[in-house]
């Protein structure tokens, strides 16, 4: 199931599922404001949004009552994250997926936000959305390639195919707008060659990972894993990590697998990705590409969580990702 594409005029919800509104500056608010009301969206915050506790989150009752709100709502037309955090798994067991179901939009957010996304697909079917927070419509320079597929994904009908950035950055870009730190993009990573077409489903790895044994993880049969993580993981960690998702009973159906680009932090080189899938037999039949255009870095593309993909990786250094329906 697909919500509606955006339109101008519609008016967009932040909610906080996560970590506050408050931690956001107001130079950060301004400039994200802004780009909303140059591509036409009308922008609502939830009640408890800026409500914030000892751990710059709020309490599991305000967070469930401005989600169900927003779903209710039926001059809303996309729910946008303020930015990841860490708690929002907490919300899993207590949202009304009726609710959502009966109310279908769109959702986007990322990091956190991965656990939210993938379950509510999981329990509805819905197709849920990948991409850009609140906050990160702040960022003053370098958000065109952001901006342009965030529109392509959510404002249009059209297959897609996810074409390289330029350069990139991995800089704290909310502490210095003008003092940036670009590097050029060397484009995608043939890891494993082959092609395929799948349902897409991922995010971020450490948090999907959470979801494993529980009601909220989504089937794996037939899917293409997009799949990153922040700079708080390591080769270790990830290796575990990846492990762990590939020893769920039906990983032997993942078609294909994508992964974002890592934090400079995590030191996660392509040697150190190579290593870590060679070492995993259930890996050497299936596609897979790496250094793709989303993740804890910038600029990043929206990808439908549930949505159709195909990626062609092949001989010579060709790799395409497209996005067929979303």
């Amino acid at each position: 199931m697909f919500p509606s594409k955006l339109k101008r005029n519609d008016e967009m919800r932040i909610i906080s599922p996560a970590m506050s509104l408050s931690i956001i500056s107001e130079s950060v608010r301004e400039i994200a404001n802004r780009r909303f009301e140059e591509i036409g969206l009308k922008i609502s915050f939830s009640e408890h949004s800026e409500e914030s506790d000892e751990v710059k989150s709020s309490s599991i009752e305000s967070r469930i009552e401005d989600f169900h709100e927003a779903f209710k709502n039926p001059s809303v037309k996309i729910v946008m994250t303020t930015i990841g955090g860490f708690n929002s798994n907490q919300l899993l067991p207590i949202l009304d997926y009726e609710l959502i179901k009966n109310n279908p939009k769109i959702i986007c957010g990322y990091s956190d936000i991965t656990a939210l996304s993938n379950a509510i697909y999981a329990k509805t079917g819905l197709v849920t959305y990948s991409g850009p927070s609140y906050s990160s419509f702040g960022e003053e320079i370098g958000f065109e390639y952001t901006l342009e597929y965030f529109k392509k994904c959510l404002f249009n009908e059209e297959p897609f195919e996810i074409v390289r950035s330029l350069a990139w950055s991995n800089d704290k870009w909310y502490m210095n707008q003008k003092d940036r730190n670009f590097t050029k993009n060397e484009g995608l990573w043939i890891l494993n060659e082959g092609e395929a077409r799948g349902i897409i489903v991922g995010g971020n790895l450490c948090t999907l990972n959470l979801l494993q044994g529980t009601e909220f993880m989504p089937e794996l049969d037939g899917t293409i894993l997009f799949l990153e993580d922040d700079a708080s993981t390591n080769a270790n960690l990830f290796d575990r990590d990846l492990e762990s998702l590939t020893q769920l009973p039906k990983f032997g159906g993942v078609r294909g697998i994508v992964f974002g680009r890592f934090e400079n932090e995590s030191k996660m080189s392509r040697k150190n990705l190579e290593r870590i899938i060679s070492g995993k037999k259930k890996l050497n039949n299936i596609p897979i590409i790496g250094n793709a255009d989303f993740g804890h870095i910038e600029p990043k593309v929206t990808f439908p969580i549930g949505g159709i993909a195909e990626i062609k990786a092949k001989k010579m250094g060709i790799a395409s990702i497209r996005i067929i329906e979303h």
